[in-house]
């Protein structure tokens, strides 16, 4: 063992707790039973199975009110993995499940047996016939589906509010549509052909001219029972009318029996049947989407009504004005959407009744658009908006950042209003849909409906398609308040289906809530078809068992998952997963939710239990060691949560006094360590020369395994050299700014400096006085840092000593705040400018509010590009936004350099953080391995000739990720304005 290794009980949580009667049992503390481990094991491998209590525990929630623990977790990597995991289901009785992005809400990618997470290697996106067609892998995100498209000027029909983080096998398997797909957009609607495997493990792509020869040939009792299904259906006239009428509102409540109406052979009806199948049909591997235009301008309004039914009167009228979509958002939603980032904070104050409509107009140009707002006038005027707060405006704007604010709001409908939710309180997502010209009496009805049980529900949805979304908060550790849930239930469903004959499910698909309700929407003949579908295609129940069908009349009771508290930054976490996408450790170890999750589980146990021993002793590694602490997470979520920094937290938890002993120690000799480190890196560069880089790797591995590999970092081959121990000489005379080069950049070398190339010091120092602007550097800035280093690792005492150092150092550089501090790393400019706050004392906090931070790149393309002229540019460039330019908002300057130095700038689809998190990639290269592996694919398809960034460390993790060397965006732009000689 590690000399240093933290022990996991540091991280045990402190409190004194009730055993959860939801709680893991203890048995499952040495994980998947050893059987069913080794039999899976001996079939993928063991990198693909994963077996773990924790591993369980974290795939055992989603965004779902259920919480289902599975047996074991696979992790297939291509079709032959999957007939594998298939016909060893089939062998031995066994249920599978199969989950993509686990953002669906009702449970349906859940499961109690072989879980299969077919998110991890099924990305990937093929644009066919200019835009027109798209064919997709099933793990691909559907904004980064869009993203590929909106160059060709097409998108997706379907637009789910979860669009980041929901994958289009989950779109598909649920038929989700989202804000403006309605019933003529969405995947059963746009989807031209399906790849997938049946249970039996016949692999069928639609799309083939001989598919339904094939199909025969393999299963001719499929095919035969297809076609008698079908003829059945069709000879009755009253049930065809009826399936008919089913689908003119939003439905995805049990299984579309019109594909046997639309399809005409077996190929045909199972392409049908497996959108909004939710996985009880088959694996979709490969789906190939008809694209629609991208409708780039936009009108938007935000107009509030004094109550929820008075704006569900105004919908129809702008449906007819040809509004692409009429979001309603009521009072709660609007209140709790103060949560989120933009949203006016006078929204807080609302009037209890006030709803809003969220009303937006797309069109292919700008006469068209005028034409929209004409007729968007018309309506308004025969209106009687309200004006509660100062913030409202109650008109439509063309500003892409107000409408942008105003969908950011509806989008975390769910996240904001769950995160604004009781503490311990268990959020359900209920989804209908009533005929559009009966919204207002519907609203009516559920708000009674919510008085009579004692639910303050939050209310929003897809106004212009008649469907509305509304949130439930109650506690599932207590049986009274489950009873109070069943009898809305109830209710509720009998309230839909007879008073209003809508659906129960619009778009969220049946899953497990409303499986038991299902009969009482489609009546015993269409309900028993269904059965008889599942039956034929899925004999032997192999796949999903109990979600869209299920007897048991109080199956939606099953499995509601408690939510106990923990650090209270993370308790209004609903685990929707928005930030699961942009996370490094996404495909190593855990993510932002499963962080969360983990520890939501140590809280059920009883203090000491097993289970929480097998937890910590994994947490330490998976959770808190991985997470690259870059708080992207904090950006995707809409409320804000930052699970980088209780992981940061958690790190100096797990710090003995010692240790806080040395760091601070180091903050206090900076310089020291400043000057010794660039040493380091001359005898390493020294050494490497002469005997490669197997000998410093060994010896680092060494003293990794001595003390600690979260201490020690490992020799990479792509580590540079020493900068030069001398920064460029300037003067304070007429500086328009003082220059502050970041610790990383006067420790390590710049690409080429070794063969005479200007560092990124020198570069900067030319820009400036190059364009009239010149910068002063202080003659003390060895010693200084803008303490990430610290911050990152939880040295709290070291934070504190550097912070305030550097803080009152800026204080006297910059004049009392006279000139801007410039700062060359996008890092510690986020770190000077506010990281540091909360650790400086009350004076400092006090001087570092007159003071102005700016990122070098900031200072480029605002101060410095229109005042120089460019001479010459490279033929293409490829960037790599850091995720500090991602908090500070400086990505579009990096883009606006870049731009000036090349003829053709590229952002990679695939652009995330690249986890080298300072020195974690030195301290766990695995980390930046993963987080970096797609988009260094991407961008290996083809060369460029610049590769461009600005942060230091992050362009080495790029260069051991791509294979190229990347540089700062400013040593480009220096090398494009030198004058021609």
């Amino acid at each position: 063992m590690p000399l240093l290794e933290p022990k996991p009980e540091a991280l045990r949580p402190g409190t004194t707790r009730a055993p959860s009667p939801d709680r893991v049992p203890g048995r499952w503390a040495s994980g998947s039973p050893v059987e069913l481990r080794a039999g899976l094991t001996a079939l993928l491998g063991p990198e693909k199975v994963l077996w773990k209590v924790s591993d369980l525990v974290r795939y055992a929630s989603d965004a779902s009110p259920y919480r289902f623990l599975p047996q074991v977790v696979v992790v297939p990597e291509d079709l032959d993995d999957i007939s594998a995991i298939l016909s060893y289901a089939h062998g031995n009785g066994r249920g599978v499940v199969f989950r993509a992005a686990g953002t669906s809400l009702n449970g349906q990618a859940q499961g109690e047996d072989i879980l299969v997470d077919v998110r991890r290697h099924w990305t990937g996106v093929e644009v066919l016939d200019d835009g027109a067609r798209a064919r997709i892998r099933p793990g691909t995100t559907v904004m980064r589906a869009n993203a590929a498209l909106a160059r060709h000027g097409r998108v997706l029909g379907p637009d789910p509010a979860s669009a980041i983080a929901c994958t289009i096998g989950g779109v598909v398997a649920n038929n989700a549509s989202g804000m403006t797909a309605g019933t003529t957009r969405n995947s059963y609607r746009t989807v031209s052909s399906l790849t997938f495997v049946l249970p039996s493990g016949t692999v069928v792509d639609t799309g083939g001219a001989d598919a339904d020869e094939l199909l025969r040939h393999a299963e001719p009792r499929l095919c035969d029972e297809l076609l008698a299904l079908k003829a059945e259906i069709e000879a009755d006239e009253v049930l065809t009318a009826r399936i008919r009428a089913k689908y003119e509102l939003k439905n995805t409540n049990g299984y579309r029996l019109d594909a046997f109406l639309d399809g005409s052979t077996p190929v045909e009806i199972l392409r049908g049947l497996m959108v909004g199948s939710e996985g009880t049909f088959g694996f979709i591997s490969e789906v190939v989407f008809e694209t629609l235009p991208l409708d780039r301008h936009v009108s938007a309004a935000l107009l509030f009504f004094p109550s929820l039914s008075a704006a569900a009167a105004a919908v129809p009228r702008f449906n007819e004005a040809g509004a692409t979509a009429v979001e309603l958002m009521d009072g709660n939603t609007l209140r709790a959407s103060v949560r989120v980032e933009g949203v006016p904070s006078d929204w807080a104050a609302l009037p209890q009744g006030t709803a809003a409509l969220l009303v937006e107009f797309r069109a292919p140009d700008e006469d068209a658009l005028t034409d929209c707002e004409q007729a968007a006038a018309s309506v308004l005027d025969g209106l009687a908006p309200v004006f509660p707060t100062v913030s409202v405006t109650n008109g439509f704007t063309r500003d892409p950042g107000t409408v942008s604010g105003y969908w950011k709001a509806r989008k975390a409908f769910v996240t904001a209003v769950g995160g604004s939710r009781p503490a311990g309180t268990t959020l359900i997502t209920e989804d209908f849909a009533v005929p559009p010209s009966r919204l207002s009496e519907a609203c009516e009805a559920l708000l009674a409906l919510q008085a009579v049980h004692g639910f303050d529900a939050a209310v929003a949805g897809h106004a212009a398609h008649g469907n509305l979304h509304f949130l439930l908060a109650f506690d599932a550790a207590k049986p009274a308040d489950v009873e109070r849930y069943a009898a809305f239930m109830e209710e509720f469903c009998t309230l839909v289906v007879d008073r209003f004959d809508g659906s129960l499910k619009a778009e969220h698909a049946t899953g497990r809530n409303i499986a038991p309700f299902l009969e009482r929407e489609w009546g015993p003949t269409a309900t028993a078809l269904m059965w008889r579908t599942k039956e034929a295609i899925d004999p032997d129940g192999v796949l999903a068992p109990r979600v869209v069908l299920d007897r048991d009349p109080t199956a939606h009771l099953r499995g509601l998952k408690t939510i106990p508290e923990v650090e209270p930054v993370a308790d209004p976490c609903i685990e929707c997963g928005f930030c699961e996408p942009t996370c490094p450790s996404e495909d190593l170890t855990t993510t932002p939710r499963q962080r969360i999750v983990l520890r939501r589980e140590m809280m059920r146990q009883p203090d000491g239990s097993p289970v929480e021993a097998g937890l910590l002793d994994a947490y330490g590694y998976d959770a808190v060691d991985t997470c690259a602490g870059d708080s992207t997470c904090k950006l995707a979520c809409p409320v804000g949560i930052d699970t980088g920094a209780m992981m940061k937290d958690f790190r100096h938890r797990r710090h003995s006094a010692r240790e806080e002993r040395v760091a601070a120690l180091t903050a206090r000799h900076f310089g020291f360590v400043e000057a010794s480190a660039r040493v380091a890196l001359g005898v390493a560069d020294v050494v490497t020369r002469r005997a490669g880089d197997r000998l410093l790797e060994a010896v680092t591995g060494l003293a990794r395994r001595a003390v600690r590999p979260d201490l020690v970092p490992e020799w990479l081959p792509e580590i540079p050299g020493a900068a030069s121990r001398t920064l460029p000489p300037t003067s304070r005379a007429g500086a328009r700014a003082v220059y502050y080069p970041a610790c990383v950049n006067r420790v390590f070398a710049g690409p080429g400096e070794d063969t005479g190339a200007l560092s990124l010091a020198e570069s900067v120092v030319s820009l400036s006085a190059r364009a009239g602007r010149p910068v002063w550097i202080p003659e003390d800035v060895s010693g200084t840092c803008c303490a990430t280093i610290w911050h990152s690792k939880g040295y709290d005492t070291a934070n504190t000593i550097m912070a305030n150092r550097v803080v009152e150092a800026a204080w006297g550089w910059t004049g009392g705040g006279a000139l801007p501090l410039v700062v060359d790393a996008s890092s510690c400019t986020l770190g000077l400018a506010h990281e540091v706050v909360p650790y400086l004392t009350e004076d400092n906090r006090a001087l570092h509010r007159e003071m102005t931070f700016v990122d070098s790149l900031v200072w480029a393309a605002d101060e410095l590009l229109p005042r120089l002229t460019v001479f010459r540019r490279t033929g293409s460039a490829v960037l790599h936004p850091t995720c500090s330019m991602e908090h500070l908002g400086d990505v579009r300057h990096l883009r606006t350099v870049a731009e000036a130095c090349a003829e053709v700038v590229v952002v990679p689809d695939d652009v995330g953080c690249c986890g080298f998190a300072g020195d974690r990639g030195l301290l766990h290269k695995e980390l930046t391995d993963s987080a970096t592996a797609k988009e260094a694919a991407e961008v290996r398809t083809r060369p460029y000739d610049a590769y461009l960034s600005a942060n230091r460390t992050c362009e080495i993790g790029m260069d051991r990720a791509t294979g190229h060397r990347y540089h700062s965006a400013l040593i480009e732009l220096e090398r494009a304005t030198r004058p021609v000689l």
